[in-house]
């Protein structure tokens, strides 16, 4: 069986930078650990595959050892392949996530818009395992959506220069560790580790916003802000906090397209 693929780099104007995301359209869902087969196959942090149905997408996303929840830069590299690959003509795209529920994408000034939910935190007590692992002491620590523990530093330039411990963080209960702080040319800025399911750091996180978010809206009073992630790559994100729905937009770009083949007979019903 052969199969369409695209590789996107998602949350950035230009190629080699923001997070490489591959997306696979389906005619209908293969099994999961076919998926999984795929995602880890190309070995980046997430492959996204959706299957129309009807007048929306459904959408899954799988990191090389597992599927997740919910996944923005890997949604926003499917939008993109799908209004600009596909040619799809409506400026939005709306998306299904059994996992995570309804999903939009919008053509918004240039760039494509999530409409992801707002996650709230829970301030928790700091951690010595904690913070050897991260490699910082941090101001705060929350846990939010998901599994995750997010970790308030002092600085950006902190942020930038942390070398964490992913062998310690692998014996930490958590799936997703995310630092951030205010930013220098940004409102915030932010990295994020997840050695536990198979992403020592993912470049360009969009689904950790719907955490930040709220969090930045509220320490700063403005609902619209612009963020960096400031990984290696590097991405930027355009945030905007609306009622219990976070905006993100971003920009995509095309690295590749191709074809991949899998054993026939694959396929199972939408909705499985």
């Amino acid at each position: 069986m052969k199969l369409e693929i695209f590789q996107v780099d998602a949350f950035t104007s230009k190629p080699f930078a923001g997070n490489p995301a591959a997306v696979v359209p389906l005619i209908s869902w293969l099994p999961d650990e076919t998926m999984l087969a795929i995602a880890a196959e190309n070995n980046l942090a997430e492959t996204a595959f959706f299957v129309k149905n009807v007048d929306q997408y459904e959408i899954r996303w799988f990191t090389p050892k597992v599927e997740v929840n919910l996944c923005g830069h890997a949604t926003l590299a499917s939008a993109h392949v799908i209004f600009n690959e596909l040619k799809l003509e409506s400026e939005k795209i709306n998306f299904h996530s059994h996992r995570s529920g309804a999903l939009g994408v919008t053509k918004e000034d240039g760039k494509m818009v999530l409409d992801f939910p707002a996650y709230s935190l829970t301030e928790i007590e700091q951690s010595d395992e904690l913070a050897r692992a991260i490699g910082a002491i941090p101001a705060k620590v929350f846990e939010t959506q998901g599994n995750m523990v997010m970790l308030r530093l002092e600085s950006e330039s902190q942020i930038r220069e942390l070398s964490p411990d992913f062998n310690a963080l692998l014996g930490i209960d958590y799936d997703e560790f995310i630092v951030t702080a205010l930013g220098g040319d940004c409102d915030f800025a932010s990295r994020m580790f997840a050695p536990r399911i198979g992403i020592n750091e993912d470049p360009v996180t969009g689904a950790i916003h719907c955490s930040l978010i709220p969090y930045w809206a509220d320490q700063l009073s403005k609902n619209e802000m612009f963020a960096r992630q400031v990984s290696e790559r590097g991405g930027e994100l355009f945030c905007k906090l609306d009622g219990e729905r976070v905006k993100i937009g971003g920009e995509a770009v095309l690295y590749l397209k191709g074809e991949i083949y899998v054993g026939a007979g694959d396929e199972k019903s939408v909705g499985a």
